[in-house]
């Protein structure tokens, strides 16, 4: 208890500071972060940092919902396919307490998971954290979003044709990612929500962390969800879905800005007793190529994140071709998240935010950036309306 609010103390001191002695400019970065919310297409956005293993900044951003409170630093959001790493994280656990191997077959449990061949006979709970399955990208998403069973869903996925073989490739998934919901459930005896609760948000004290709308709405500082429209400048409200809900193990997880600093903190390794280092390096180390992202962040972000992998549950990237880092993005209806760090300085980022705006993804960009001393640009698109490849930051 002493150690906790110790560190508790310390954060507070170095957030009332809101400076470093390191590389990071916090007036610069609170200044543009202030431009990047008023624009038109934001409604409310948190970001969060951690310097050299310490929480230097948490500060919220624009609004709840238009025309509502402000955001600060314990409003709670949706965290999207950020919670893809939650379930690798408990999983990890379990793997390390010889309670199940990543090399056990899904078959091994009770899953409804089905592939095309059979498939599920012979892929392993380490293809569905990597999301090596062989089938079509992000599989009957939208069946989901309609209301289907996920359990449904995910049986009907062996009448499917494979597109390449199964644990060789990547191709993302949601519906069948969840099967390690069920295999954690089975191995367990208890709930997913449950063990992540206690096996993980408790020990890191993310007293906001849940896994279901009642937990995104009980504290009555929550974000609401907007989405863009082409009929209509800027955001406009959208219905809080259920559906990711539904597959808590894929985009169930809801917190504050806060408590997604400290999960990122537990990844760094800085709560070995909650997340060991035997079980980050499992999870954190590359499992397979993913070409289509590298593409997609050469195209957008003029290749600063190179050699792009998957882990299991979590994106790896060689920053600027020279520094390992790890992160992954995520995005709901009315939602989006962000993580990325650098586990050797103990140093990243985190946002959050309520609009399917893309700018803020350039957060990451510019606060590396600093990190690592290379030349400003406007990754945030905020500067004379220019792309985000092209314009320097003076």
């Amino acid at each position: 208890m002493f150690r906790f609010f110790s560190v508790f103390a310390i954060s507070i001191l170095l957030l009332s500071a809101k400076a470093s002695s390191g590389p990071i400019d916090y007036e610069r970065l609170d200044t543009r972060l202030k431009i990047l919310a008023a624009k038109p297409d934001m409604v409310g956005l948190a970001v969060g940092i951690v310097e050299n293993g310490e929480l230097t900044f948490a500060e919220g951003y624009g609004e709840t919902h238009l025309d509502g409170l402000p955001v600060d630093e314990n409003t709670v959001f949706r965290w999207a396919s950020l919670s893809k790493s939650v379930a690798a994280s408990v999983t990890g656990q379990l793997n390390e307490e010889g309670l199940l191997s990543f090399d056990d077959r899904v078959s091994e449990f009770d899953t409804s998971l089905r592939l095309p061949n059979a498939g599920h006979t012979r892929a392993t709970v380490a293809d569905v954290l990597a999301h090596r399955l062989g089938i079509v990208p992000n599989a009957y998403d939208l069946r989901l979003e309609d209301g289907r069973d996920p359990a449904v869903i995910r049986r009907s996925l062996g009448a499917l044709k494979a597109t390449c073989t199964l644990g060789d490739c990547h191709t993302y998934q949601n519906v069948a990612f969840d099967a390690a919901s069920e295999i954690v459930a089975n191995v367990t005896g208890y709930d997913y929500r449950a063990v992540v609760v206690e096996n993980l948000f408790e020990p890191l004290g993310m007293s906001s962390g849940t896994l279901d709308r009642l937990g995104l709405k009980r504290t009555g500082n929550w974000a609401r969800p907007y989405r863009q429209s082409r009929r209509q400048i800027g955001p406009r409200p959208t219905d809080l879905n259920d559906s990711y809900y539904r597959v808590p193990a894929a985009g169930g997880v809801n917190s504050s800005i806060r408590d997604l600093a400290e999960y990122m903190r537990a990844q760094m390794g800085l709560y070995p007793e909650a997340l060991s280092p035997d079980v980050l390096a499992a999870i954190h180390e590359p499992r397979v190529r993913t070409l289509r992202e590298q593409r997609s962040q050469n195209r957008r972000y003029g290749g600063r994140l190179k050699n792009a992998s998957y882990g299991y549950g979590w994106r790896v990237y060689d920053y600027a071709g020279e520094h390992r880092v790890i992160g992954h993005r995520g995005a709901v209806r009315g939602y989006r998240a962000m993580i990325l760090f650098d586990p050797e300085r103990d140093t990243g980022i985190v946002a959050l935010w309520n609009s399917s705006s893309r700018r803020p993804v350039g957060i990451q960009y510019e606060v590396m950036d600093m990190v690592y001393d290379l030349p400003r640009t406007d990754w945030l698109q905020i500067d004379l309306g220019g792309s985000a490849s092209a314009v320097a930051v003076r």
